[in-house]
């Protein structure tokens, strides 16, 4: 963030005061508010934070408008086709690429960690049978501060260090874990001979009397997954676990935090909501009808999983995940599931529609997710959970970058107060 020579003038009452302004290395620049109260005794109102800047950042870059995502500088689509997951992980974490030694040792170093303590499977035990995945998942993550209680301590580096390996390396164990709970069937541990992805589907789907053969293609098409939803700059998720580091909470409590906001319809369902969607329309004989029905302003149907709220033109993610999902539906095949005979004509049917392209409403990445994940077998209901292991890295690397700000303090946003004004107690008899 650089000071530049422009600065804005704000002029209300009989008070004008001048206010500097930033220019970032990418995006438009910024107006700094930090004294407008001492020096004004005004505050700004802006619901959502939707014009206001919260922080300064390194990680994650977006531009809406030219359907940009950059990853320390380096395009979404660039990471997703050649690169891979873990690799994603290090470039978010330690600002750059690894060379092969480091990329090694990280690997490893996650591989190492993927077990989770033995009496965490008490805990799991403890949730209703019914529960769901992401309850489970808050839960675990929050407890992980009562059984790793040497890497909590925020103002050590190595501790910090720790307690990042450990959740990007246990997060798709516990989620795993989770799904399996959840469906009644037993545990399945971790193998260090198989990757990140690989690990996790085997974690999902091995039953102890028949073992899992992880298909390469379903691999890489989780792989791909967890790359493009690792980091989304300053979402409500990822701004919930920076408010929540903002009080010294412990890296757990604040990944937690995370959680439960992406647990959210409107932040992290998007792909859920997708599913749901295509199953209403039922079969592809409906399609027109729906298609017609987004069209119509007066009808409150929307088609999930088309357009964006951020990118305003295309979604970069969504072309690599096109890919996967077309490699997937071909080696799963869609004839005997109703749902993905749906999602593939109505994805033609929208490509090939003028108001769709006029309006820009092309296919994001969530619904191509969504219909990979229902083709490998996943219930909706994983569909967050799964969200929420492939963004854990991100929520890490944002909160490791704000313990080591030097200029960060607590979060306390300020409030447009519409109450009552001062009023005297009234005793109960004279009410």
């Amino acid at each position: 963030m650089t000071i530049t020579n422009k600065t804005a003038t704000l002029s209300f009452d009989d008070k004008q005061l001048t206010l500097p302004m930033h220019s970032p290395t990418a995006g438009p620049d910024v107006i700094d508010i930090r004294k407008l109260y001492a020096e004004g005794g005004v505050f700004t109102y802006d619901p959502g934070f939707t014009s206001t800047a919260s922080c300064d950042s390194t990680i994650t870059f977006i531009d809406g408008d030219k359907g940009e995502l950059l990853h320390r500088g380096y395009p979404i689509d660039q990471l997703a086709g050649k690169s891979h997951y873990l690799e994603v992980c290090y470039l978010l974490l330690y600002g750059e690429l690894p060379s092969a030694e480091q990329l090694e040792d990280f690997e490893n170093r996650v591989t190492m960690h993927t077990m989770l303590h033995e009496q965490m499977t008490y805990f799991f035990r403890g949730f209703r049978r019914d529960a769901h995945p992401m309850a489970i998942m808050v839960g675990v993550v929050g407890a992980m501060s009562a059984f790793y209680h040497d890497s909590t301590d925020i103002t050590d580096p190595w501790q910090r260090e720790v307690a990042s390996i450990r959740l990007i390396a246990k997060m798709p164990t516990i989620a795993a874990w989770a799904f399996k709970y959840h469906i009644g069937q037993p545990l399945v541990h971790p193998r260090n001979d198989l990757d990140y992805a690989s690990n996790f589907l085997r974690m999902c789907f091995a039953v102890p009397t028949e073992d899992y053969e992880v298909n390469p293609i379903l691999s890489r098409a989780m792989d791909r997954i967890f790359t493009l939803h690792a980091d989304h700059e300053q979402n409500a998720s990822t701004s919930t676990v920076r408010l929540a580091s903002s009080s010294g909470a412990n890296p757990f409590a604040c990944i937690a935090a995370g959680i439960a906001c992406l647990w959210g319809p409107a932040h992290g369902g998007a792909n859920q909501a997708c599913l749901e969607m295509l199953r209403e329309i039922g079969t592809v004989d409906r399609i027109p009808m729906f298609i017609d029905r987004a069209k119509d302003k007066g009808d409150p149907f929307r088609l999930m999983g088309f357009g964006h709220r951020v990118y305003k033109n295309f979604d970069p993610r969504a072309k690599v995940m096109k890919q996967s999902a077309d490699e997937v539906l071909e080696l799963l095949g869609v004839d005997d599931n109703p749902v993905l005979q749906v999602a593939k004509e109505l994805e033609s049917a929208a490509l090939a529609d003028p108001y769709f392209a006029e309006k820009k409403l092309f296919p994001n990445v969530d619904f191509y997710s969504g219909i990979i994940l229902e083709a490998m077998g996943f219930p909706t209901s994983m569909f967050t959970p799964i969200f929420a292991v492939s963004r854990t890295v991100g929520w890490i690397s944002q909160w490791k970058e704000q313990l080591e700000d030097p200029a960060h303090k607590i979060g306390r946003p300020r409030q447009l107060y519409m109450g009552a004004t001062t009023r005297d107690y009234v005793n109960v008899e004279d009410r």
